[in-house]
């Protein structure tokens, strides 16, 4: 569930270091954090510390963060020369997040999971400084459970999570969703349209392969819908693909690997199609949209399938199994939904 507690002011200043990403997953609910932290206070100071990639440096620079890196990759689905090569790095990604940490000074570090989180994280507690995570999924990251034996708190989005800790450091705090959507969670639909049925699809930061296919499959369907407006996030992938298949079936789209404004998006959509990471679920909730989940089957102990049901058993949402997605399907889905907005 999203969190939306608005934070106290307090009277002393202390600096925060955000570790991990990689992920819109990990990084999105970090944001938040630190906004809310930033908010208590005009002089705390907020450092993120990641790996670097796109989606991290990108979002960062948007947003006026201040970041570092170190040089670590992921482990997890990789090769055997890969994974021996990603151990070799971990000494020297330590010691590079120990000295960015000396240099900063922060008084408690957040690890929010994806591989970068750990060396920072190992780091602080090496120095002694305070270290806490969270974990966003109702079944913990390969991360965040690695480590949480050697930080102070742990703070769940899901109570069920707990028995996979020591509980005595638990403690249920929601899933942090950015400003600038606890502040469309109370605005009522906006359409650029009135006339249009907008259509946002969301592989997640990095796209979805099985989502992008079944839309291609369904443009036929799709180009007898009147007033259609879509705005599709392809991953860098299958960009031009899609975006091809979408003006070859005459259809309004906007079909692009990642959105920076996707909280827009998010206020004029009548239906969200969308992987079922926890910050997207937690987003979509915020916000009130009706939404289709397609989880990700191959995801950490298939977490998504996990996170997506809670809203369907709520009556929330609905959710397609990705084995059983294809064209006519997602069509036919997307064409009762026009036929039965509200």
């Amino acid at each position: 569930m999203p969190s939306v507690r608005k934070p106290s002011i307090e009277t002393h200043s202390h600096r925060l270091v955000v570790a991990g990403g990689g992920t819109g997953g990990h990084l999105f609910p970090g944001i938040a954090l630190a906004q809310a932290f930033m908010a208590r206070r005009l002089g705390n100071q907020v450092l993120f510390i990641n790996a670097g990639r796109y989606l991290d440096v990108t979002v960062l620079q948007q947003s006026a963060w201040p970041y570092a890196t170190i040089p670590i990759e992921g482990i997890k689905g990789r090769g055997m020369f890969n994974q021996l090569k990603t151990v070799g790095m971990i000494p020297r990604s330590i010691w590079r997040a120990a000295s960015i940490l000396k240099s900063f000074s922060p008084h408690v570090v957040l690890g929010v999971g994806g591989y970068s989180a750990g060396p920072v994280v190992v780091a602080a507690w090496c120095m002694g400084i305070p270290t806490v995570l969270h974990e966003q999924n109702r079944l913990p990251g390969m991360t965040n459970r690695l480590l949480h034996r050697i930080v102070k708190r742990i703070y769940l989005t899901f109570a069920d999570d707990a028995r996979r800790f020591d509980t005595s450091k638990t403690l249920v705090a929601g899933n942090p969703v950015r400003d600038e959507f606890l502040i469309l969670g109370d605005q009522h639909l906006v359409r650029d349209d009135p006339n249009r049925f907008n259509l946002l699809i969301l592989g997640g930061s990095q796209g979805a392969r099985a989502i992008n296919q079944a839309v291609m499959d369904a443009i036929p369907r799709l180009a007898q819908l009147t007033g259609l407006k879509v705005v599709h996030q392809t991953g860098a992938q299958d960009e031009a693909a899609v975006a091809q298949a979408y003006k070859a079936g005459g259809i309004t789209a906007t079909a692009q690997r990642f959105f920076k404004n996707i909280a827009t998006h998010y206020q004029q959509a009548d239906l969200i199609i969308a992987r079922a990471g926890a910050t997207t679920v937690a987003e979509i909730t915020v916000v009130g949209r009706a939404a289709i989940f397609v989880p990700y089957p191959h995801a950490a102990d298939d977490h998504q399938t996990s996170n997506a049901q809670a809203l369907v058993a709520a009556g929330a949402a609905e959710m397609i199994i990705q084995s059983e997605l294809n064209g006519p399907l997602l069509g036919a889905t997307i064409a009762h939904h026009m036929r039965h907005r509200e």
